[in-house]
């Protein structure tokens, strides 16, 4: 039973929110490297972010959309209270990894949000490994950050060799005005992945709910237009809002950056996010941008980087999915006894 139509336009409004704090938590993504550089002040920054996150929605498909809607949770295991749970679980692990500045991933605390409250629901066959939709989010856990520094790396030694004769003030002025570039490309990737994990979650229950007529465009498998921009518009709010702790960690605590470095790890992070968004692959941005600041901080001298830092960010990481999952479960558990 998937609930009441009231029910179901609540858990839309949840999506919605959700959709606003991974913006509002995956601001730093877009921003730490253009604020910590200074080429922006952090208003400007959240702006510049905001309108390009808005943007995406006329620029990228929906395929991240619709294997998270379609392709990792069995229909029949989804419910309006399963969503409700995986949302609270997703919400829940954000605001804490929020509160400690710590830059997990809003993606996957969603996805395992979904999966661990499906699977207290109905068991193990809730989830549709068959699809091959959760193992390629699973293993991009992994190579998101790693492609994301190995192409930081590359760009960076690239760049400096190429602008090796160049003046180091002539070299700050050019790239203050390559990061705006560097910075939009980034806020698409963020916008283009991120926002279409929240559709595929309305679409799943809606679905469920046997309202294929409002998830979709007559006629077709599109997702619908009512769908798609709100939420690219709660992720661009979301980003409005700031999320100065992680800005801080992004930007100043895992390496020190000049505008050279923040171009070349907003490329490589946007490179990643395009590409996994062309493949259908939800990723994390957190993920990526944090690799690609590595990778371009690693080129000074590998003390640059702070591991430490980084140690806590991945212990975040892999404490995601398994923590969100856990309380969507036990909100599921509930639902289930009250139910």
């Amino acid at each position: 039973m998937t609930g009441g139509l009231g029910l179901i336009l609540f858990a839309i409004f949840v999506a919605l929110v959700f959709d606003f704090i991974n913006g509002f938590h995956d601001a730093a993504n877009s921003i730490a490297t253009v604020v910590s550089t200074r080429v922006l002040t952090p208003g400007a920054a959240v702006a510049w972010a905001a309108f390009f996150n808005f943007v995406a929605a006329f620029i990228f498909g929906t395929h991240v959309a619709k294997a998270i809607g379609s392709g990792m949770v069995d229909a029949a295991a989804v419910t309006t209270q399963v969503v409700l749970s995986g949302l609270a679980g997703a919400i829940a692990w954000n605001l804490f990894t929020w509160f400690f500045g710590l830059p997990s991933s809003s993606s996957h605390a969603l996805i395992g949000g979904f999966c661990g409250a499906a699977l207290m629901h109905s068991g193990p066959s809730a989830l549709l490994w068959s699809t091959g939709k959760l193992q390629k989010t699973i293993l991009f856990i992994f190579l998101a950050p790693l492609i994301g520094m190995i192409l930081g790396l590359t760009l960076m030694i690239g760049v400096l060799w190429l602008f090796r004769r160049w003046h180091p003030s002539k070299i700050d002025r050019f790239f203050r005005r390559g990061q705006l570039f560097s910075a939009a490309l980034y806020s698409l990737g963020h916008g283009g992945n991120d926002a279409q994990k929240t559709m595929g979650i309305i679409v799943a229950l809606l679905s469920a709910a046997k309202m294929d007529a409002w998830a979709f465009v007559p006629g077709t498998h599109e997702i619908s237009w009512w769908i798609i921009l709100p939420c690219h518009a709660a992720i661009a709010l979301g980003t409005m809002s700031g999320g100065w702790r992680i800005v801080k960690t992004m930007g100043q605590k895992i390496t020190k950056l000049k505008p050279i470095g923040g171009f070349c790890a907003e490329t490589a992070g946007s490179i990643t996010l395009f590409g996994a968004t062309a493949m259908g692959v939800p990723v994390s941005t957190t993920h990526t941008i944090t690799g690609a600041i590595t990778g371009v901080g690693s080129t000074q001298r590998l003390n640059a980087v702070k591991w430490g830092v980084a140690e806590n960010i991945v212990w975040a990481w892999i404490l995601t999915i398994p923590a969100a999952g856990g309380i969507a479960a036990l909100c599921q558990l509930a639902f289930d006894k009250l139910g």
